[in-house]
């Protein structure tokens, strides 16, 4: 009989291997914090022009959308509006993945030695599963 992925590697190992994988890598998953400061008040793009500071905030992201969706509605033909509504929307999109913020909560060193283990103990034993290895010297 097979092992796991056609080798001769054990399924015992395989299946003990990624479930310490996904458990490991649900508690390092359940760790990270995420927050976001996408909001009205922020600026979403800035740039300089002729000595003024210039930012474009996620309000007036929408401006364009609007006018876009407008001429859309007029004349469905017209490349300007679905340039403008496209164009708003990806702008938009992009400034809230770049405003997202990744931080790790705190925790004991005994969590964070628990969590690297079970994850990379996990991966180690799933990929030795896959390796083809001679019953008889074991």
């Amino acid at each position: 009989m097979r092992g796991a992925g056609g080798s001769s590697g054990g399924l015992g190992h395989f299946f003990i291997g990624l479930a310490m994988m996904i458990i490991g890598l649900y508690l390092l998953l359940s760790a990270i914090q995420v927050r976001s400061s996408f909001g009205m008040g922020m600026t979403l793009y800035g740039f300089q022009a002729g000595g003024f500071n210039v930012s474009i905030t996620t309000g007036m992201v929408m401006v364009p959308f609007i006018f876009g969706v407008g001429i859309m509605f007029f004349n469905a033909r017209n490349p300007l509006g679905w340039l403008l509504t496209f164009g708003s929307l990806a702008a938009l999109l992009f400034g809230v993945i770049t405003s997202v913020h990744f931080s790790l909560r705190a925790m004991t060193a005994f969590d964070l030695i628990v969590i690297l283990v079970l994850s990379f103990g996990g991966l180690g034993l799933f990929l030795r599963s896959l390796k083809s290895f001679d019953s008889s010297l074991s």
